[in-house]
């Protein structure tokens, strides 16, 4: 890979000085392709179609911003995760793979020429405002998309923090476009929350950064610590990212075998990663929340718990990204991003283009209590025989078994309040089924 980089950089260094003749490039790619003069015929092309913008375009541009625009291209038409990142976006790359940057807390993809939401980032202004997975954004402070590469759209969303940016979004749905303003903000991206429900330990894991692992090992020893008796991993709207971070994940849970294996265009490129003895959570019981927001690195940990028959995956069908991505720097000049192989789930499945399949599917929806008025019950009937298992009989002047105790009486304009209904029907499921679980469980081993 080294020796690669530098062939790439010193191949770029000469190209951006205008020295752009077919043996510039020719003895390495020609080796590469196996048809040194179809090269040499293809780069002279491109040399004739730079010198030509270079002299007579109708405004001066400068040889780097040509040379970074056909890089660009270049890999752009590869397919919508590749592309050329200049050493800005590289270092803002970087720096957000740490868990802090600016911008508006929303990843991305491109698609038909508009940008898509992939995902909202929990606690951001994205996520505040109320932009969802799916959403196409198709202006940005009024101008077009279209036509901007996604390194260009994403460029454009960044920008002083404090300062606004309206996005107009189109949403499968909802009949026309829509404006939303958000204010950018500094992003500190806590990779992994974690709660107690009940007796239920839940993990909110947002992205996979380089704080997710030592995130994770704390919350599930915090749970444990509590006395948990199983697991929530809410993998909700989480678009993805390190690939190491995933593995790391997927081995929290797993006692032994494969995790992942990726595939590039060579057999000898096929990696294999397995799990390390010792389940952390000691074989609890686990739920896995799914949704067409989980992506990526969210759906190699989904696969590989799913394929292992460790957890029960519940929600709705994930994204469907099953490529994986390398950054391959380029001294001086940033860095490129590649998509250099396929991940496939323990079982062999690729997820490409068509996501992991929950095996429970649960809608995203919201729950309303219904009023069911009042019933009279078997305590409520006049001369109801009593329960012998109940106390010894009241003293005299005490009310008849089965009499109904008076009710408090409700202060003037009050009226007793109703339970509040859970505002997350997913995460309500989960709860239940695992309390299912537990309940049966300790049932069995009586």
């Amino acid at each position: 890979m080294a020796s690669r980089t530098k062939t790439l950089a010193a191949s770029i260094a000469l190209l951006a000085t205008g020295a752009i003749t077919g043996a510039v490039l020719a003895p390495t790619l020609g080796i590469a392709q196996g048809k040194p003069s179809e090269t040499y015929r293809q780069l002279n092309l491109f040399s004739d179609v730079f010198e030509r913008v270079r002299a007579d375009y109708v405004e001066p541009v400068t040889d780097e911003t040509l040379i970074e625009a056909a890089i660009n291209g270049m890999l752009t038409s590869l397919d919508p995760h590749s592309g050329y990142l200049n050493t800005k976006s590289f270092r803002d790359m970087q720096v957000q793979t740490r868990g802090e940057f600016g911008g508006l807390g929303i990843e991305v993809t491109m698609e038909n020429g508009v940008v898509k939401v992939v995902s909202p980032i929990d606690e951001t202004p994205a996520a505040r405002a109320g932009v969802k997975p799916g959403d196409l954004i198709t202006h940005l402070n009024g101008e077009a998309v279209l036509g901007l590469t996604l390194n260009e759209a994403v460029e454009k969303m960044r920008g002083p923090v404090n300062s606004d940016i309206k996005l107009t979004l189109r949403r499968e749905g909802r009949d026309g476009a829509f404006d939303v303003t958000l204010t950018r903000a500094i992003i500190k991206i806590e990779s992994v929350r974690s709660r107690m429900e009940g007796d239920i330990g839940y993990i909110r894991i947002s992205t996979f950064n380089e704080q997710t692992d030592s995130g994770l090992k704390k919350a599930i020893q915090k749970a444990k610590e509590a006395n948990a008796k199983g697991f929530i991993l809410d993998l909700r709207n989480n678009p993805g990212g390190l690939l190491d971070q995933a593995i790391a994940v997927s081995d929290a849970f797993l006692e032994k075998g494969e995790i992942v294996s990726t595939r590039g265009r060579r057999a000898e490129e096929t990696q294999r990663f397995n799990a390390k003895s010792g389940d952390l959570t000691g074989g609890l019981p686990l739920v896995v929340l799914i949704n067409g927001g989980s992506a990526s690195a969210s759906e190699i940990v989904a696969g590989a718990l799913q394929d292992h028959r460790r957890a029960v995956l519940m929600g709705t069908k994930t994204f469907g990204k099953g490529s994986v991505q390398t950054i391959m720097p380029l001294q001086g000049h940033g860095a490129m991003r590649m998509t250099t192989a396929r991940y496939f789930t323990p079982s062999g499945r690729s997820i490409q283009q068509k996501g992991i399949e929950p095996d429970i599917e649960v809608p995203a929806a919201r729950l309303e209590l219904v009023d069911e008025g009042q019933r009279r019950r078997e305590s409520d009937l006049r001369g109801a025989i009593s329960n012998p298992q109940d106390r010894p009989a009241a003293a005299p002047g005490s009310p008849p078994a089965g009499t109904p105790p008076a009710a408090a009486p409700a202060a003037a304009g009050e009226a007793a309040a109703p339970a509040a209904a859970p505002q997350d029907y997913q995460l309500a499921r989960a709860i239940d089924m695992l309390k299912g679980i537990a309940l049966y469980s300790g049932r069995s081993t009586n």
